[in-house]
This record gives C-alpha cells, structure tokens and sequence, in this order.
C-alpha cells in the first residue's frame, strides 16, 4: 500500500484569513493532485509571536477550525492542518460551566490557549487532535530566546489517528526533540508521524535534518515536518526546509527556505520490509525496561 502526501510550506500573513485563501488556492491549482494527504506547517495562520496567540485564538469548531473541514471535504484529502492557537474556557476547581445566578460569588473562568494541530478526514470530520505537550521556552546564548509558556498552556496527551492507510501520530514541533514521544506512537501502531514545526534560524541549521532523520530509525516510520516558509521580516524567522524521511533514515524530500509544495510517495511495504530485517521494537528488552502513556 501507498500514500501520497503534499507538504506545504507556505508562507505565514497576518492576515489569518488571507493564510486560508492561499491554502484553498494552492489545493485549486493542482499541485497536490493525486495526493491522499495535505500537510500545513505550525501555526500557519498566525505570526509566531507570543503576544499573537491569544488574539489569533479560536475555540474548537470555530470559523478557521470550519474553513479547514469544508476543504479536506471539497478536496477530498486528509488535511493535517498545521497548527493553530485554540482556545478554551478554563473553569476554576468547583465552577460549574454553568451560569452562576446573579449575587452568587465564586472565581470567574479564565482563558487557556493551546498551540493545537487538528486533522480531518475525506469528508472534513475531525479525527486527529494534538495540544502542543512540551513547550518551547529556550535561550541560546547568541541564537535565538522564546517563551511560548508566557502565553499558552501545555497540552497533556499523546497518540494517533486512524485513517484507511492505517495509523498515523500527531506531535508539534519541540514535542518531537523528545525521543519518547514518538517511541510511543510508534509503539501504538503509527507508520507515519505528521510534524507541524517551526525551527528558526539558531536551531535549525543545527538539528532540523539530524532531528527528522533521528526519529524516523529510531520508530521506523516515515515521518514529515512542514514548516512556514522563511520571513526575514518576521520577528520570529523560520528554518524552512520541510522535510519528510522513511524508516531507514533516507531523505525522500527536502525544501530550501522558500514558499513551495512537494508531494512524496509512502511506501508501506517497504516500511514493513524496514521493520521485518532490523526489528528493533520487536528486540526491546521490556524485561529490562518500559516505555507507557500516562
């Protein structure tokens, strides 16, 4: 069995609905014809910047969040739908969600945002979902300093989706620095782990393609990292070079840092091949150790 994906790495407007216009005009125009599945880059409808997320925000079934679905439907694609900010009422301990009366006290809900990746099917219904678990708060001395804490909240699960290929995990960008998170998708079953993410220009020389090709021996699957094109305007300055790499670490793609769509070919059976000659999930020692989902 094969999978065709079409990587997008497309440039990131302030404008968040300018950024879904290009989308539906990249998938209008062709250059993702014959492909199974469309993958967008992190947050790419909203410029990476902390102070961005929580005004670019929208809850789950929003209006992008509606956008995103009626596409894959139209289009007839899985849609790995990069990521966006998502917000969600954060009721305090012992607040119900419902309205207190009048004159009754309480603490009043807050507003959590998350930096969440959503996927839909063929027919635009939702069937991956991934709040970003381990956030991006660095400071390389010389390179680059963020804090994606000062604005979002982290998100608590791991896993993957199903899908007519099979299953397929989900992470965001520093989820994937974390070698657990994809032994444990690869673990549950997943031939293909979907990256949304945005190295910028201090870590991306240095680890973007080590990183990729890393995970994908380390599982055995394919896997893909979209990222925004690069903005030199931009405070926050993307890497680029989307990427995807099989089971045997082997680059199938990779772009410069320009706007572009590649479409690769997933082969499963050379991914069962890969597994079956060096079976390394098969040779774990779980007498000796083991690695769960909490």
């Amino acid at each position: 069995m094969k999978m065709k994906a079409a990587i997008l790495q497309t440039k990131v407007f302030p404008d968040k609905e300018k950024n879904i216009r290009q989308l539906e005009y990249i998938l209008a125009s062709g250059k993702t014809e014959g492909a199974d599945l469309v993958t967008l880059p992190e947050m790419f409808a909203c410029p990476y910047e902390t102070g961005n997320f929580p005004l670019y925000a929208e809850p789950e079934g929003g209006p992008s969040w509606q956008q995103l679905s009626a596409l894959a439907k139209k289009y007839g694609v899985y849609l790995s739908a990069g990521s966006m900010p998502e917000s969600e009422i954060d009721f305090p301990q012992g607040l119900s969600p419902v309205p207190a009366s009048v004159g009754e006290g309480g603490d009043a809900p807050g507003i959590r945002v998350y930096n969440t990746a959503y996927v839909f099917d063929r027919e635009g219904k939702q069937i991956g979902k991934h709040r970003k678990a381990h956030l991006f708060d660095i400071n390389v001395s010389g390179g680059q300093c963020f804090k994606e804490s000062d604005t979002l909240s982290p998100g608590s699960r791991i896993g993957c989706f199903e899908t007519e290929f099979g299953k397929i995990g989900l992470c965001v960008c520093y989820d994937f620095r974390f070698p657990e998170t994809a032994r444990l998708m690869a673990q549950e079953g997943a031939k293909v782990i979907l990256v949304p993410a945005a190295f910028n220009m201090t870590t991306g020389p240095a680890h973007w393609e080590l990183m990729f090709r890393q995970r994908a021996v380390e599982s055995q699957c394919f896997v893909i990292g979209t990222a925004p094109a690069r903005d030199k305007n931009s405070s926050y300055v993307s890497w680029g070079h989307s990427i995807a790499v099989d089971p045997w670490g082997t680059i199938l793609t990779q772009m410069d840092e320009k706007e572009g769509v590649r479409v690769v070919t997933l082969d499963f059976d050379y991914l069962e091949k890969v597994r079956s000659e060096l079976p390394l999930l098969r040779h774990r020692r779980t007498d000796l150790y083991e690695l769960v989902r909490k």
